[in-house]
C-alpha cells in the first residue's frame, strides 16, 4: 500500500531543526518523514539553533541506497569540519533504513512533520483552533506565506479567523498581517480588486487555497464574494465593480430578461447562476454609493476619490457598449449614461413656453437631482439648475419701473441675477453634449431678447432723466457721486473707520456672486433702514455718463461730478473727508500689493491700523475685459479678484466696515467670431461716441450727467454693438449692466450694526424666481424672510385680550415652564420677544434660515440690534438644547440655523393647544 507523506518546505524544516538539534548536540543527520516541497528553490540554507548558525543541506531521496549515498557524500564532503547538517526527506520507509545509518540520526528515526504544531510555534501560541486541524490548505499556506519578520504573536490560542486574516494580509495584501483585526467588508474587497496586484496574487494561489479563502470570505463578506473572487481568479478582478454596477442597472431595467443573456456573456464562468447576480449587484452599487458620497465630500473636484468613481463608471459604460446594453440601461440612477439621459430630457424642456412649461422643466430638474451622480457632477447639475432658474425668470412678468432709480434697483435685485445665469450657461456644460449645448444656446437667446427689451425701456428713461438730473435733484436715484456721502459717511460717524473697496467694472451679476460667497461667520451685510412698509434692499447707484472710469470713478471718489485720473481722485477723496474732519488715504493699483513675502503693502496695513478712512481701487475686472480673461464667462468669484480676500481679511482684523462698490458695470461680448465693429463717426470709446442722430441700438444722452465738453454723447445700449476692436467685454454704454453701480455694505460679524442700518439676511437678497421650487430644498420667498415685512406675532397679553388665534410656536415655547427654568442657567439670555420671533421665523421658513435672518427677525420684533448673528444663534442653542438634545443647531459650517420643531415641542411642552 502506498503511503502519502506530507510535503515539507524550508520553513517547516527550520522549525523542526530549531526544536530537535537542541536535544542532540553533535548530530549531523536528520531524517524527516516527509517529501521536499518541489516549489522550494533552495535546498541549502542556514538556520540558527541556540544562538549558533548551522549550515543545512536538504536531500530528497526515494530509495535506501540513495539515502546511504547522500550520507556518505555528506561526510566525505567535509561536513565534520564545517558542522553542516544533512536533512534527508523522501518516501523511504523507516524499516528500510539500516541500523547503522539510523544510529547517526537525531532521535535515531525519521522525525514526523506536524504542520499544526509548527504553525502554533510560528504564531507563539500554545494551542490551536480545532477547526484548523483538518484544513491542510490553511496550514500549508501559513507555512509558505510567513512574512520575513515572522507571524505576529497571538496569545494562548491561534483561532481560525485570526489565522485567515493574517494569511489574507500576507498573501493578498488585504489588511495588515500583524493587526489583530481586519475590518473586512464589501468596500474593502471591491477596493482590493482595483489594486494593481491584488487580483493577480489571488489568481496565482493554489486552487485549494483559493477555494478555502473564498469560503471564508463568503462567510465574512456575504454572497457577493464568490462572484467577485471568481472574476479575480480569471484575471478580471478590476472589472468586478463595473460589472456589478452594470448588472444592477440591467436588473433594474424594464427589460431585465432581455439583458440576461448579455450579462451571462459578460460574466462568463463567474456567474454560477442568476440567483447570485442580485446580491453581487447590490453589494457593488452599495460600495459605489459610498464611494460617491466620499467623493462629494472632498474639496478637490478632481481628486483621487472622484477619479476612482469615474474610472469605474466609465468602464461600466464601455462594457455596456460592448454587450449592446446601452439602450437597456439608459435610465439607470447610477450610470453616467443615466445622468446624461436625464440631462438631455431637461434640455428638451427648456425651449417650451406657456402655462405648465416651467413645471415640466422643474420636474425634469428634480429627476436629474435624484440621480446618484448629481452631486458628483455638481457643476453640470448647477448649470442645469441655473437654466431652469432662467426659464422661471422668462416666465415671470417684468416688474414695471418708471424711474431710473427704480430701474437700477430692479436690475441689482433681479435682472442682474438673470445676467449671472446667462453667464453660467454661456460657459456650456461639462459634458459637451450637442443637444444640451444647443438648448442652452437657445435659452440664452431668449433671455438676451428680454434683457434687450428691458434696456430699451431703460434708455428712454435715462435719456429724459439725464437732461436735468443732478445732486440737488436726483429724481429719486442714488447718484454715484453721492455714494460716499450716503453709504460710507454714515459708517464713519462716531469714529467709524470704513474701508471703501472700489472694484472697477464690477457689474450687478458679479456683485451678487461675490456677496453670496462671503462667509456669514465673518461678515454681516447691512442696508439702510427702509421707508415704512418697504422691503430693505441693497443699494444701487447710477454711474456718470459715459460709464467709463475717467468720469465715473472720479465722481465716485471725489463725491461730486468730476473727470480725471488717479491724481484727481486722490485730491478729491482727501478733500471730501477733510470736510468731515477725517483723514483719508486712497490706494490705487500697485500701491496696495505687497512686496515679496507680504500679502499687502506695509503702508496699507499701517493705514488700516490707523483711524483714517481708507479706499482701495482694484482693477482686476476692468483689466480683464481688455485682456480677455472673462471671455464668455460669467463666474467672477472672490478668489478671482486679485487681493480681494486679503483686503477683506485685513478689514475684519482691524474691525473696519466695508463698502464694496464699483464705478460702472460692463457687458460681455457674446457675439459670433468675425462680428465687426459698427461703422460710426466720432468714436471716443468701445461703447460711446459723439455725433448727430443715434442709430439702432444707440441713444443720445445730454445734460449734467454727461461729463464731456459738449454735455452730449451717443451711447450704445444693445449688448452686441461696439465701435472698437473685439475685447472680452466693454463699458461706456447706456445698458443697465453698464450704468448700474452695486453698493454692498458689510460689517464684521462681531461688530455692532450702526444706527440707521439693519441686517440684510442672505435669503432677502435672491429674487424669488432664483430659489422657487428648488429640488430637495424648501426655502421661503425673499419677502417672507425679510426683516421688515416678516409678520411679528403679537405679545401674549394682546392676543389673549383680543381673544384671537392661539399663541404662536415661539410664544408657547418662551412661556413654558422648562424654558423659564433654562433662564436660570443662561446668563444674558435674549428677551422672550426676540426668542419667540426667531423661533416663529424658523417655523415659517420650514426650519432653516441663515443666522442673519434669525437675528433680523429678532431685531424686527424688539427694535434692538443683534450685534452678532452667529452669537445670537449660539445663545439660542444654549437656551433650547436641554441635556444636549439638538432642538436648534448651527449646521453647514455655521451658515444655517436648523430647528427641529417636533423636538422643540417635546422639550418645551405648553399648556396651550399645539399648532
Amino acid at each position: 500500500m502506498t503511503v502519502t507523506r506530507p510535503v515539507a518546505g524550508r520553513r517547516a524544516i527550520e522549525v523542526l531543526l530549531q526544536a530537535e538539534l537542541k536535544k542532540a548536540p553533535g548530530r549531523r543527520l536528520v531524517l524527516v518523514d516527509a517529501v521536499w516541497d518541489p516549489a522550494e528553490k533552495d535546498s541549502e540554507f542556514t538556520v540558527t539553533v541556540g544562538g549558533e548558525r548551522r549550515r543545512v543541506v536538504v536531500s530528497d531521496q526515494h530509495s535506501p541506497l540513495g539515502v546511504a549515498d547522500a550520507w556518505h557524500r555528506h561526510l566525505t564532503g567535509g561536513a565534520v569540519e564545517d558542522d553542516r547538517v544533512l536533512v534527508v526527506t523522501g518516501t523511504v520507509a523507516p524499516d528500510q533504513l539500516g541500523l547503522d545509518l539510523r544510529a547517526h540520526a537525531v532521535s535515531k528515526h525519521p522525525l514526523p512533520v506536524d504542520r499544526a504544531e509548527i504553525v502554533v510555534q510560528l504564531f507563539g501560541a500554545t494551542d490551536l483552533d480545532p477547526r484548523m486541524l483538518g484544513e491542510n490548505w490553511l496550514l500549508d499556506a501559513l507555512l509558505q506565506a510567513e512574512p520575513l519578520d515572522g507571524w505576529p504573536r497571538v496569545g494562548a490560542v491561534l483561532t481560525r479567523d485570526r489565522a485567515v486574516r493574517a494569511l489574507l494580509g500576507a498573501r493578498l495584501g488585504l489588511g495588515d498581517p500583524a493587526s489583530d483585526t481586519l475590518d473586512l467588508d464589501a468596500d474593502t474587497l471591491f477596493a482590493w480588486t482595483r489594486t494593481p496586484a491584488g487580483p493577480s496574487l489571488y489568481e496565482a494561489l493554489p486552487k485549494g487555497e483559493r477555494d478555502g479563502l473564498a469560503k471564508w470570505l463568503t462567510r465574512a463578506v456575504g454572497p457577493a464574494a464568490p462572484t467577485l473572487l471568481t472574476l479575480a481568479a480569471e484575471g478580471r478582478g478590476s472589472d468586478a465593480l463595473p460589472l456589478g454596477a452594470l448588472a444592477s442597472a440591467a436588473l433594474g431595467s424594464q427589460t431585465a430578461e432581455a439583458a440576461g443573456f448579455a450579462l451571462g456573456t459578460l460574466f462568463g464562468p463567474a456567474l454560477a447562476s442568476f440567483d447570485t447576480l442580485r446580491p453581487f449587484a447590490d453589494a457593488a452599487t452599495g460600495v459605489l454609493t459610498r464611494w460617491i458620497a466620499q467623493a462629494e465630500g472632498t474639496a478637490a473636484p478632481s481628486g483621487p476619490a472622484r477619479s476612482r468613481v469615474v474610472a469605474v463608471l466609465e468602464r461600466a459604460e464601455r462594457l455596456a457598449d460592448d454587450a449592446r446594453l446601452t439602450d437597456l440601461v439608459r435610465g439607470d440612477r447610477l450610470l453616467r449614461s443615466g445622468y446624461l439621459g436625464r440631462l438631455r430630457t431637461l434640455a428638451a424642456c427648456l425651449g417650451s413656453r406657456g402655462d405648465g412649461a416651467v413645471a415640466v422643466a422643474e420636474s425634469a430638474l428634480r429627476d436629474l437631482g435624484a440621480h446618484q451622480l448629481a452631486a458628483l457632477y455638481a457643476e453640470s447639475t448647477e448649470t442645469a439648475r441655473t437654466a431652469v432658474r432662467l426659464m422661471r425668470w422668462l416666465a415671470t412678468e417684468p416688474v414695471p419701473f418708471t424711474t431710473v432709480g427704480q430701474a437700477v434697483q430692479e436690475h441689482l435685485s433681479s435682472s442682474g441675477w438673470a445676467d449671472l445665469a446667462i453667464g453660467v450657461l454661456a460657459e456650456g456644460d461639462v459634458w459637451r453634449d450637442e443637444a444640451v449645448g444647443e438648448a442652452y444656446r437657445q435659452l440664452i437667446g431668449a433671455a438676451r431678447e428680454r434683457r434687450a427689451a428691458l434696456d430699451a425701456r431703460f434708455v428712454d428713461l435715462l435719456a429724459s432723466w439725464s437732461e436735468s438730473a443732478r445732486q440737488q435733484s436726483n429724481g429719486g436715484a442714488l447718484l454715484i457721486e453721492d455714494v460716499l456721502a450716503k453709504a460710507a459717511a454714515p459708517l464713519a460717524q462716531g469714529g467709524g473707520r470704513p474701508l471703501i473697496l472700489v472694484l472697477d467694472g464690477m457689474s450687478a451679476d458679479v456683485a451678487v456672486r461675490i456677496a453670496g460667497e462671503l462667509d456669514g461667520r465673518a461678515w454681516t451685510e447691512i442696508v439702510p433702514v427702509a421707508e415704512k412698509g418697504a422691503r430693505p434692499r441693497r443699494q444701487a447707484a447710477v454711474s456718470m455718463l459715459p460709464s467709463v472710469t475717467r468720469v465715473s470713478r472720479a465722481s465716485l471718489l471725489c463725491g461730486r461730478p468730476s473727470e480725471g485720473g488717479q491724481a484727481a481722485e486722490r485730491t478729491g477723496f482727501t478733500a471730501f473727508w477733510r470736510k468731515r474732519h477725517r483723514g483719508a488715504h486712497l490706494f490705487h493699483k500697485g500701491g496696495y500689493e505687497g512686496p515679496p513675502g507680504h500679502r499687502l503693502a506695509p503702508e496699507l496695513v499701517q493705514t488700516l491700523a490707523s483711524d483714517d478712512v481708507v479706499a482701495v481701487v482694484v482693477n482686476t475686472i476692468d483689466d480683464a475685459l481688455a485682456d480677455g480673461r472673462e471671455g464668455t464667462s460669467g463666474r467672477w468669484g472672490l478668489a478671482d479678484i486679485g487681493k480681494l480676500p486679503d483686503l477683506l481679511n485685513a478689514a475684519r482684523d482691524y474691525g473696519r466696515p466695508v463698502v464694496l462698490v464699483s464705478d460702472h458695470g460692463h457687458v460681455i461680448d457674446r457675439t459670433e467670431r468675425g462680428h465687426l465693429p459698427a461703422e460710426a463717426t466720432g468714436v471716443r470709446g468701445a461703447r460711446w461716441r459723439t455725433g448727430d442722430d443715434p442709430c439702432d441700438g444707440e441713444v443720445a444722452l445730454t445734460g449734467p450727467r454727461v461729463q464731456t465738453d459738449g454735455k452730449r454723447i451717443i451711447a450704445a445700449w444693445r449688448d452686441d454693438l461696439r465701435y472698437t476692436a473685439r475685447q472680452a467685454g466693454y463699458h461706456g454704454g447706456a445698458s443697465l449692466a453698464e450704468v448700474t453701480v452695486p453698493v454692498i455694505t458689510l460689517v464684521p460679524s462681531e461688530g455692532a450694526v450702526p444706527s440707521g442700518w439693519v441686517l440684510l439676511p442672505p435669503e432677502s437678497t435672491e429674487p424669488t424666481w432664483w430659489r422657487a421650487s428648488e429640488p430637495a430644498e424648501v426655502r421661503p420667498a425673499p419677502e417672507e424672510t425679510s426683516v421688515q415685512v416678516a409678520r411679528v406675532p403679537a405679545e401674549p397679553q394682546k392676543q389673549e385680550t383680543a381673544g384671537t388665534a392661539p399663541l404662536s410656536l415661539g410664544w408657547r415655547t418662551v412661556q413654558s415652564a422648562p424654558y423659564k427654568t433654562q433662564l436660570d442657567f443662561v446668563r444674558g439670555a435674549p428677551k422672550p420677544k426676540a426668542v419667540a420671533a426667531a423661533l416663529d421665523a424658523l417655523d415659517a421658513a420650514g426650519g432653516k434660515l441663515s443666522p442673519g435672518a434669525v437675528a433680523a427677525a429678532a431685531q424686527a420684533a424688539t427694535g434692538t440690534s443683534q450685534r452678532n448673528p452667529a452669537r445670537f444663534a449660539t445663545m439660542l442653542e444654549r437656551l433650547l438644547n436641554i441635556d444636549g438634545y439638538p432642538v436648534l443647531q448651527l449646521v453647514e459650517s455655521g451658515r444655517t440655523v436648523q430647528l427641529d420643531r417636533a423636538l422643540l415641542k417635546q422639550q418645551f411642552p405648553s399648556t396651550e393647544g399645539s399648532a
